[in-house]
C-alpha cells in the first residue's frame, strides 16, 4: 500500500499504524537538526516554512523514495505535529467546520452545517491528546493539570477553547474549540433562510429606533451571528461598547470599544467579570452598550442602563422561548448582590425591554428567526407579548430538510409611533393594528 493511500486508511489517520512511526521517527530528526532558540525568534509563517525546508531536506537525505504528492503530505503531517496541533491542524484550517468536539484520544466530533459528525480520527495516546492541550492552553497563557482541571479561554485567532480534564472527566481530556464564526450581514441571513426581507426591514427599523433587543435562544441557534448582524445597522456617528466573555463581535463602525471580560490567574487573582465591565462601560459615554451575553448579576445592571437613558442597547441571553428569555433575565437579575425583590425586578423588566428576537436550530441544522414578539406590559402588569413575526415549520421531509413559511403580525400603535418618531417607516408586510384584537397577544409569567 503507498503512503498516499495509507494517510488516506483509518489505520493511517489515528496516528497508530505503521506511517504513525513513520511521522514519529521524521518528528524526531527534525527536533535534532533544528535550533529551538533561533525557531522561537521567527514568525509563525516564517517557523513553518523553515522547518518544512529542513524536513525536505532531511527526507531527501535519508528517504524514503515518495511521489511528490505523498512527500507533500508527510511533510505536512510531521510540522503539524511538531509546530500544530497534529490531527486537529487540518480541521482548524477547513472554513465548514464550526465547532471541534475531542472526547477523549479516541473520539473526534466536528459541526458541520449545524449537524454533528463523527470523524476517522484519533490520537496516538493520551498524553500526544494532552501535549496538543496544553499547547493550545499556552498561547494564552494558561496551564491545565490536575490543581487547575478546567480552562475556558479565547485563542489569539479567535477560537474559544474549552478543556476539561480527569478526574472531573471519566472519558479522559475533552477538548471544545469553537470557530470564530465570520460576520454575516442581515441580508447573507436571508440568503441562508434565517429571516425573510419583511422581518429585516422590521429589525432595521427597531435597531434605528433605538428599541432594547434581546436575542434569546438556546446554544448554538446563532445568538452571536444575529447579535452582530444587528450591530451592524448601528448609525456610524454612535459611541458603541462591546462587551463580551470572549470577543467575538465584529462591528465595522469607526468608534467601537471592546471590552472583554477575564478569569482569574493561577493564584485565583485579578478576575474581571462581564459585570464589572458593564458597570465600567455606563462611566464611559456609551450611545450604545452591546452585551455578548448576559448570564449572571450583570443582568440587573444591563436592564438599569436599558431604562435609565441607554436606549438601543443589544444583549442575547440562553432561553427556549421568548417567555423562558422574560424570566430568564428575572432570575439572572435576582442573583446580583444588590436584594431586590422579584416584584421590582418584574417591573424592571417592563421597563427596560422592548423586543425579543427568538432563534431555534432545527433538526436538519437550519438556524432561523422562530419568533420577533414586542413586550407591550407596562409597571406591575403581568407580562404580555405581542408576537409580530414567526415562522411556521412544517413536519421534516424525506430529505431531512424542515421547511415552513413566516408569518406577520400587526404591529401595536405605540410601536409604528415609535417608528415615525425615528423616521423608519413600517414594513408593508405588518400593518399597524387599530384594535387589541388584531394583535397576536398572550400572557407570561
Amino acid at each position: 500500500m503507498s503512503l498516499r493511500a495509507r494517510i488516506n486508511s483509518p489505520e493511517e489517520r489515528t496516528g497508530r499504524g505503521e506511517d504513525g512511526h513513520l511521522v514519529a521517527s521524521f518528528r524526531a530528526k527534525l527536533l535534532e537538526e533544528i535550533d529551538l532558540a533561533e525557531m522561537s525568534a521567527l514568525a509563525p509563517a516564517e517557523r513553518r516554512a523553515r522547518l518544512e525546508r529542513v524536513l525536505g531536506h532531511i527526507i531527501s537525505r535519508e528517504g524514503p523514495v515518495l511521489s511528490t504528492v505523498e512527500r507533500s503530505q508527510l511533510i505536512r503531517r510531521v510540522v503539524d505535529e511538531a509546530l500544530g496541533l497534529g490531527i486537529l491542524e487540518p480541521l482548524l484550517e477547513d472554513p465548514s467546520v464550526t465547532e471541534i468536539m475531542v472526547n477523549g484520544p479516541d473520539a473526534v466530533f466536528v459541526e458541520r452545517g449545524g449537524r454533528v459528525e463523527q470523524l476517522p480520527l484519533r490520537f496516538a495516546s493520551h498524553d500526544q491528546l494532552m501535549q496538543t492541550i496544553e499547547r493550545i492552553v499556552s498561547t494564552v497563557n494558561r496551564r491545565v493539570d490536575e490543581s487547575n482541571p478546567m480552562v475556558d479561554a479565547r485563542l489569539p485567532s479567535g477560537e474559544r477553547v474549552n478543556v476539561i480534564i480527569p478526574p472531573l472527566s471519566l472519558t479522559g481530556a475533552v477538548l471544545t474549540i469553537r470557530r470564530f464564526p465570520r460576520s454575516f450581514t442581515l441580508q447573507e441571513l436571508i440568503g441562508l433562510g434565517s429571516l425573510d426581507e419583511p422581518m429585516l426591514y422590521l429589525l432595521a427599523g427597531l435597531v434605528q429606533a433605538r428599541f432594547n433587543i434581546i436575542v434569546s435562544g438556546a446554544t448554538g441557534t446563532g445568538k452571536t451571528t444575529l447579535l452582530n448582524a444587528l450591530s451592524g445597522l448601528i448609525p456610524e456617528g454612535e459611541r458603541i461598547i462591546t462587551i463580551e466573555d470572549s470577543a467575538e463581535l465584529q462591528l465595522q463602525q469607526p468608534h467601537v470599544i471592546r471590552l472583554e471580560s477575564r478569569p482569574p490567574n493561577v493564584e485565583g487573582k485579578g478576575r474581571v467579570t462581564i459585570r464589572d465591565l458593564v458597570r465600567n462601560s455606563l462611566r464611559m459615554r456609551p450611545d450604545r452598550i452591546v452585551v455578548g451575553e448576559v448570564r449572571g448579576g450583570e443582568s440587573l445592571d444591563m436592564l438599569q442602563a436599558m431604562s435609565t437613558g441607554h436606549d438601543g442597547s443589544l444583549a442575547t441571553v440562553h432561553a427556549n422561548s421568548a417567555e423562558d428569555a422574560l424570566t430568564r433575565l428575572q432570575t439572572l437579575a435576582s442573583m446580583s448582590d444588590v436584594e431586590i425583590p422579584f416584584v421590582a425586578l418584574h417591573d424592571q423588566i417592563n421597563s427596560a425591554v422592548d423586543v425579543i428576537v427568538q432563534l431555534t436550530r432545527f433538526a436538519d441544522g437550519a438556524r432561523r428567526i422562530t419568533e420577533i414578539a414586542l413586550l407591550e406590559s407596562h409597571g406591575g402588569e403581568q407580562y404580555r407579548l405581542a408576537t409580530v413575526a414567526r415562522f411556521d415549520a412544517l413536519p421534516m421531509t424525506h430529505d431531512g430538510r424542515v421547511h415552513g413559511s413566516f408569518v406577520h403580525h400587526p404591529l401595536p400603535r405605540r410601536t409604528a409611533d415609535r417608528l415615525y418618531m425615528a423616521g423608519q417607516p413600517v414594513p408593508q408586510a405588518f400593518g399597524i393594528a387599530h384594535s387589541a384584537d388584531q394583535l397576536a397577544t398572550r400572557e407570561a409569567r
